[in-house]
């Protein structure tokens, strides 16, 4: 199985070149102009990864994606914008977004970052499976990695890529101090001011999703990173 994206850019020519270097990295892209006609796309077949412009006629890219998400938990969704402020970063990762690129960018990184999304959802361009093993019990909780779901008392929750990464690195971690610049380089691959902007929205994610038993504490060590114990 290939792996297929859903590629959401209004300029022709950008969204021509960057499909055409996609598909010859081995993705099946299916591109699409404006995000009311990406939705109905969506609804119709599955994908293993979406890539949304913010900047969309009718239908923006914040709003797909908070469409897509309620749709489907799991799927990574990355971010092709051209604004700098960091506000619509924040927005689009408090809505759903796993990651984000700025524009210009270059069709390597771009692939590298589908890349790392994709082998952590176990699918790679030639569709060669790959194996995360990772069960573990948080209090009353079952984190099952490998499926992306956290299951509490009276709730389960799933959880999208990065979420998923970002427990899994704290429950190897178990009660010992992850500083940030050691969070950030092993989940976005770099410790740069806007990622950890992004770090600090995923955190409060799971706190949130964490709430349900008050013995689960994901802490703040004031100035140095996180540490979670129960």
């Amino acid at each position: 199985m290939i792996a297929k994206i859903l590629y959401v850019e209004d300029d022709i020519n950008l969204g021509f070149v960057t499909k055409d270097n996609l598909a010859m990295q081995g993705y099946d892209v299916y591109h699409c102009e404006d995000g009311a006609e990406a939705l109905q796309v969506f609804d119709q077949q599955p994908f293993d990864l979406c890539l949304i412009d913010v900047m969309l006629p009718g239908l923006d890219g914040f709003a797909l994606a908070q469409a897509i998400r309620a749709r489907h938990h799991e799927i990574p969704i990355i971010f092709l914008t051209s604004k700098a402020q960091k506000e619509d970063r924040i927005r689009g990762l408090k809505i759903g977004g796993d990651d984000y690129i700025t524009k210009p960018f270059s069709i390597e990184e771009l692939a590298l970052r589908i890349e790392v999304f994709l082998r952590r959802s176990k699918i790679s361009p030639s569709g060669a499976p790959t194996i995360t093993p990772g069960r573990f019990s948080l209090g009353s909780y079952q984190f099952d990695y490998p499926n992306l779901s956290l299951i509490g008392q009276h709730h389960a929750q799933s959880l999208t890529q990065r979420e998923g990464d970002l427990l899994h690195l704290f429950c190897h971690n178990l009660g010992h101090i992850l500083r940030r610049e050691e969070i950030l380089l092993a989940i976005w691959g770099n410790d740069d001011y806007f990622n950890g902007r992004s770090l600090d929205v995923f955190i409060s994610r799971l706190r949130k999703y964490l709430k349900e038993d008050p013995t689960v504490n994901l802490e703040n060590i004031h100035g140095v990173g996180f540490k979670l114990s129960f």
